[in-house]
């Protein structure tokens, strides 16, 4: 499994210049959210323990005894839980309480293996993926990478997806954040000072914009994150006009191809659900490539009263 944009360290910062306080426990991001009352739980999104073993071990077996020791650690905080969407099932048998919840990030993803020939690539696709590509092509869609001074236009085109597709996005401050480049300063010493392998593996994500266009016009515009060996299509959006012209068929594949040429070696498309976005899912799916699922997410309870009341309060916020 390759390592996730969520871990790097350009996710970090975007984490803290949205608010959040961060930390790392051997090479492990952590997110730090606030709750009511100065309560606070900490967010592990998609761990992998394989790129922050310490420097001379040859595997990990141990994922326990990371959770043993993030948990003490959380319980000397006054966490009331930890949030974990792990990549491998969580072991049995932990200290504290384990409850199933809605997924953060998406449970199931498409993942495109971008070490074959783009003919191969091409041939594994759905024959009317293919053929919408081709005609994306023949009606001269044209994709650019957007800078600071498109945000409105994307902005615009993602109010108009989510109005039509019934989903609600982030507000407009989160995205306007997320495609700001971040510096790279150092960081908190991580917990327990250990040694990472391969030096600094915590590298730089770039978050980019990019736009199809046919006749000047916007029809497609796509967030995606060029981190480790991974692109990844982290959010997107669409126009209803023009249609016909298939714009974004023609984005995705200029991502894949320029993804090909600057040596990433997977392209994910980030998300998939038959039953939550079948429409989405059917896009997706046209392009071929591997399916992946993942155990979902998971709360580890320290304080049940408290928990309680976050849940009691999360259920009437839905309503009201």
């Amino acid at each position: 499994m390759n390592k996730s944009f969520l871990q790097s360290n350009g996710w970090e910062q975007f984490q803290r210049s949205v608010g959040h306080q961060t930390l790392r426990m051997d090479g492990i991001l952590i997110i730090e959210k606030k709750l009511l009352f100065r309560k606070k739980y900490w967010y592990i999104p998609y761990p992998d323990f394989r790129f922050h073993l310490p420097v001379g071990e040859a595997g990990i077996s141990d994922f326990r005894l990371f959770l043993q020791t993030i948990t003490q650690q959380a319980k000397k905080d006054n966490i009331t839980f930890i949030r974990i969407e792990p990549l491998e099932p969580l072991p049995y048998n932990l200290l504290y309480p384990v409850k199933k919840v809605n997924d953060v990030q998406p449970a199931q993803t498409i993942i495109l293996d971008l070490t074959q020939s783009a003919e191969k690539i091409l041939a594994q696709m759905h024959p009317k993926t293919r053929y919408n590509i081709r005609l994306s092509q023949k009606k001269g869609v044209a994709i650019r990478e957007a800078d600071s001074s498109d945000f409105d236009a994307f902005w615009e085109l993602m109010e108009k997806t989510t109005e039509r597709d019934n989903f609600r996005p982030h507000d407009r401050e989160y995205y306007r954040k997320m495609l700001q480049p971040h510096p790279n300063p150092p960081l908190p010493k991580p917990f327990g000072g250990v040694k990472i392998r391969g030096g600094n593996e915590r590298e730089r994500c770039k978050i980019k914009l990019f736009f199809a266009e046919f006749e000047g016009d916007v029809l497609a515009a796509g967030i995606f994150a060029f981190c480790d060996e991974t692109v990844t299509y982290v959010h997107g959006a669409s126009s209803s006009e023009n249609r016909d012209v298939m714009a974004p068929y023609a984005l995705h594949w200029q991502i894949i191809q320029m993804a090909k040429v600057e040596s990433y070696k997977f392209y994910d498309l980030f998300g998939i659900s038959e039953t939550k976005w079948p429409g989405v899912t059917r896009f997706k799916k046209g392009f071929g490539g591997k399916e992946v699922n993942y155990p979902g997410c998971f709360d580890i309870v320290f304080n049940k009263s408290w928990y309680a009341k976050y849940t009691l309060m999360r259920k009437l916020r839905r309503y009201f």
